[in-house]
């Protein structure tokens, strides 16, 4: 017969992911589809537009996002 095991046994085996927010669920979802607009990855039959003005424009934009995100944090974290 097979001895049952308590959960708490293989707390080890998800990495920690139960122990995620919603928040940096979200976070991850954000880094994912952000890494996903840079790169051009797009699902079979979609269009394709990464090397047309509409993406280039995405990226400037999720450039300008990330230096304004990136000046915040520095702030925040210096204290100004």
């Amino acid at each position: 017969m097979l001895k049952e095991r308590s959960p708490e046994s293989f707390s080890w085996a998800d990495g920690g992911l139960n122990d995620m927010s919603w928040l940096e669920w979200l976070g991850l979802a954000v880094i994912i589809a952000g890494i996903a607009a840079v790169t051009g990855i797009k699902p079979k039959g979609t269009r394709h537009i990464a090397h047309t003005s509409l993406m280039w424009m995405a990226r400037l934009a999720l450039l300008a996002i990330l230096l304004i995100g990136g000046y915040m944090a520095f702030q925040a974290r210096s204290g100004g």
